[in-house]
């Protein structure tokens, strides 16, 4: 346990962030299974509906650096590939 005032403070902050930030990772992880678990049921309409949820949800975690926006992009193009795949 740090010492100083302001190391101690860090840690809080640090805590702080953390859970903010694994509530928003978890957030991205849950939509991003429903969208494949639609998929994987073969309904077309449910993947499409929930990839246009997880869109949005996909974005604002790349906006607010909880993951790179290549990753984000890379999650999209791979969802929509499959949900394409779907009709085929």
């Amino acid at each position: 346990m740090p010492n100083i005032a302001s190391a101690r403070k860090r840690v809080r902050q640090a805590a702080k962030r953390r859970m903010h930030n694994k509530h928003l990772r978890s957030r991205l992880r849950t939509q991003i299974k429903s969208v494949v678990n639609a998929i994987a049921s073969g309904d077309r309409e449910a993947a499409i509906n929930a990839y246009k949820a997880a869109v949005p949800v996909i974005d604002s975690t790349a906006d607010k650096g909880i993951i790179h926006k290549n990753k984000a992009a890379r999650h999209k193009s791979r969802l929509n590939a499959h949900i394409k795949a779907l009709q085929a």
